[in-house]
């Protein structure tokens, strides 16, 4: 049976994107994914607008302080209040990102660069460091990767993070050196130890200066001869990481965690390994090896289809982006992002955020499926059933737990207003008989449906906009929806 064509563009949508948006959902049954990849092409090809949020606290610092030296003269409460404006601005920048995933046509382009967030995982204190990573990052998101990693590799956030200020001539630290081979470009059991050890002498003088520019300081570098993965030479930095490039490990590494990410965790080892050459022969080019997934018959077999968990952040962007919505409080997103354990900027390690089954467990599977309503607290009422018999007891107890959940966490702003109005003219064109599966093939990627007779009883029907409304807000609520 073939795969209907709206399912096929939510399901590009979700991988390549966000999922789908209010205003464009209804004209997804009219397009080819083909013609819809285009469209997603088209609308991330312009330069990013740098997302700049620093305060004026540390704005004055970066243009009052032209030395470390300055710099160690601060004094302990000075230094500790930078700290704590880097960490309010860090919050800033994370909303503002999130709001660019939310409502930029840019989709390809944030998502990929999301991806790449989880990749260079970086975790430090500094919203100048971390606002010049992302901009690296979202500037080369579908460019080369081979360009990106040089970058990445140069800057503060990186150096810093890595601890490669630490490393100098005759006292090396094989920090940064190591994860460029094992997270970066190899990965794990791809290197010897000599190598790192090698690699490590290569990238002694490297570092940055107080405005966050890489500077390179001869006298901290080893200018002796190295030998890393069988070449001998006298080398530096730019040098390992061209010998890295050079290895189609590192082609093949990418390409295996991209497969992973972007089509089925299940890795199907000669489609990879198809790609990772086309990604090698490219000189390592981003957009055409998305080309060749996103384009593919492959990618949108069933197999593949409604399989992949959501992250945190995947979830509570894609609720965002078919219900428009007005947060009494955006910072409520970064108690959802806390307590669901993915919060931008703050990676749990070097390796960046765990997928699949690791993202739920019995306390937040609950949150995620209580999200929606908790958004649409105002609605939550009209959608619970009647129930005055025995066979309703358990359902009435979740509903309790329900209600202290959505209280928690709309006391802290994170109910909505919902524009509801923009939500119905997805459906505008649908007859009152066909809405519930309309909704359900708009909802759902999953092959599985609710029970019907089941979620009848949840549902409203005093108005076609009520009945539109509780329809939505239940579906989000189950399992289901936690797929794409």
């Amino acid at each position: 049976m073939p795969i209907p064509n709206r399912l096929k563009n939510q399901h590009l949508l979700w991988r390549a994107g966000f999922g789908p948006m209010a205003e464009n959902a209804a004209g997804l049954d009219n397009i080819t994914s083909k013609q819809l990849w285009e469209v997603l092409l088209k609308t991330s090809s312009k330069e990013p607008v740098k997302l700049v949020v620093a305060s004026n606290v540390v704005d004055g610092l970066e243009k009052g302080v032209d030395d470390m030296v300055q710099i160690e003269k601060l004094t302990k409460e000075e230094k500790k209040a930078i700290q704590k404006q880097s960490r309010e601005d860090l919050k800033t920048l994370n909303l503002r990102w999130m709001d660019e995933m939310i409502n930029s046509e840019a989709q390809l382009r944030e998502k990929m660069s999301f991806f790449w967030h989880g990749h260079f995982a970086c975790r430090i204190v500094n919203i100048y460091f971390q606002q010049t990573l992302l901009d690296i990052i979202r500037n080369n998101a579908l460019g080369k990767f081979s360009s990106m990693l040089r970058e990445v590799s140069k800057s503060p956030a990186m150096l810093q993070f890595l601890n490669n200020r630490q490393n100098k001539k005759q006292h090396p630290n094989e920090n940064f050196a190591r994860e460029v081979m094992e997270l970066f470009t190899m990965g794990r059991c791809n290197y010897t130890e000599n190598d790192v050890k090698e690699a490590a002498r290569a990238f002694t003088g490297w570092g940055f200066d107080v405005k966050g520019e890489f500077v390179f300081r001869p006298f901290q570098h080893d200018a002796g001869v190295k030998t890393f993965f069988g070449k001998t030479g006298n080398f530096d930095g730019d040098a390992i990481i061209d010998i890295l490039l050079q290895q189609k490990q590192t082609a093949l590494y990418i390409t295996q965690k991209i497969y992973r990410y972007f089509v089925n965790e299940k890795a199907d080892d000669v489609k990879i390994a198809w790609l990772a050459n086309r990604f090698y022969q490219s000189d390592y080019d981003i957009e055409k090896l998305m080309e060749a997934i996103f384009t593919s018959d492959w990618f949108y077999e069933e197999k593949n289809i409604g399989i992949k968990i959501k992250s945190p952040v995947e979830l509570l962007v894609g609720i965002r982006r078919l219900l428009p919505l007005t947060l009494q409080n955006e910072n409520a997103q970064l108690l959802f992002q806390r307590a669901l354990g993915q919060i931008l900027f703050y990676p749990p390690n070097v390796a960046g955020w765990p997928s699949g089954k690791s993202w739920i467990d019995s306390s937040t599977l609950m949150l995620r499926l209580k999200i929606p309503q908790i958004m649409t607290a105002n609605e939550v009422i009209s959608i619970r059933p009647k129930s005055d018999d025995d066979s309703m007891m358990g359902q009435m107890m979740e509903n309790k737990i329900a209600e202290k959940l959505n209280k928690s966490y709309s006391d802290k702003g994170a109910s909505a207003i919902v524009d509801w109005e923009a939500v119905a003219t997805i459906f505008k064109t649908v007859s009152r008989e066909n809405l519930l599966p309309k909704i359900s093939d708009t909802i759902l990627q999953t092959n599985s449906r609710i029970n019907t007779v089941l979620l009848l009883t949840y549902l409203n029907n005093e108005s076609r906009e009520n009945y539109i409304k509780s329809v939505i807000i239940n579906l989000m609520s189950t399992p289901e929806y936690q797929l794409c």
